[in-house]
């Protein structure tokens, strides 16, 4: 008996402008990606000090051929939709995409671009895996909206119903909310791994934190699988091979990774420890102390008496004579008189 039923009354499409049609969906997904690319700025730039533009063009290639390799993987395990009209694949507007198609379609388009710019993946790839995580849970809420993703039948105290007519879920039943407990496996690893992340990534090559996150992820998305009425092929459904995909690359590239490390480079260990010796206990007590000899320091003589200034006769100046400019020099020529006849010359 359902004792927590959670009914969803919401219509999967928010509005339709002629061929155009906006879902909960795809709003959902493009938050989840935002999210993601600026997450990821503040872990490489904090961690590598990889510049912001450098993973704006790498999230370009990782959005567009992530799309690209959702779109190719739900075509793929979704054939007998589109078998009678394959242009119908071509139809993005009508939703239908996978989740691990766009995983591993956003690793090939970071591959190629790390490939053009030389940047290292690994790191890259470090940087995005818990980011990853984030976008995936903010993307799920879409998905609860919309019920495309069926689950199984659930005997548990809770579960899901979906009551709107235009619902993509299965009305009339209650189910198991299998994309809600997606987001609770997302936001739990990353509350979990996000403040171990500066500490794993300086113990660990570049490249294997992000394998070991994404491949934990991978092992909690199989077995959640089991409560999806997804079509079964060769015994799993299709989620969990592609869950099995990513659990073999992290096997197979985490050795590589740890095995490639340079020589000049290794693990850092933790410092020894070094214990300190002591002497064996004496119970003899110490002998006490000798007596300190006390010596009178002498009187401290007072410091000289400054000498007496030699006293200063201040005589008063004599009193300024004062000059006298001097006469003009006495001429011994007389003027001629006028009345005086002149001596003719002899």
């Amino acid at each position: 008996m359902t004792f927590l039923e959670i009914q969803v009354d919401l219509d999967p499409n928010l509005f339709t402008v002629g061929p155009f049609t906006l879902t909960w969906h795809g709003v959902f997904s493009v938050l989840g990606i935002l999210a993601a690319i600026r997450m990821t700025q503040w872990l490489a730039w904090r961690q590598d000090r990889l510049e912001g533009d450098r993973i704006y063009d790498a999230a370009f290639w990782a959005v567009v051929v992530g799309l690209l390799g959702a779109r190719i993987h739900f075509v793929a395990e979704n054939w007998h939709l589109f078998q009678g009209n394959p242009i119908k694949a071509l139809y993005l507007n009508e939703g239908g995409i996978s989740q691990w198609g766009g995983i591993f379609g956003a690793m090939v388009g970071i591959w190629l671009w790390s490939w053009r710019s030389r940047v290292s993946f690994w790191k890259l790839l470090d940087a995005v895996s818990l980011p990853a995580l984030v976008g995936l849970a903010i993307g799920r809420i879409g998905d609860v909206i919309n019920g495309e993703h069926h689950g199984t039948v659930t005997d548990l105290p809770w579960g899901v119903r979906y009551v709107n007519p235009h619902t993509l879920g299965q009305p009339g039943l209650v189910v198991h909310p299998e994309v809600a407990y997606e987001m609770i496996l997302c936001l739990g690893l990353v509350l979990l791994l996000l403040p171990l992340y500066p500490r794993i990534r300086a113990r660990l090559p570049d490249g294997v934190s992000g394998l070991v996150f994404l491949g934990i992820y991978a092992i909690g998305r199989f077995f959640l699988s089991y409560l999806r009425a997804d079509q079964i092929e060769y015994g799993l459904r299709q989620a969990q091979w592609a869950s099995l995909v990513m659990v073999v690359l992290a096997m197979v590239f985490i050795p590589y990774l740890l095995r490639r490390r340079a020589p000049g480079a290794p693990a850092p260990e933790p410092a020894p420890r070094v214990e300190q010796k002591h002497p064996p206990h004496d119970p003899t007590p110490p002998p006490p102390p000798a007596p300190k000899c006390t010596v009178p320091a002498p009187p401290r003589r007072p410091p000289p008496a400054p000498a007496p200034r030699a006293a200063t006769l201040v005589l008063p100046l004599p009193p300024q004579i004062p000059r006298i400019a001097p006469s003009p020099p006495l001429s011994l020529r007389t003027s001629p008189d006028p009345h005086r006849a002149a001596v003719p010359p002899h």
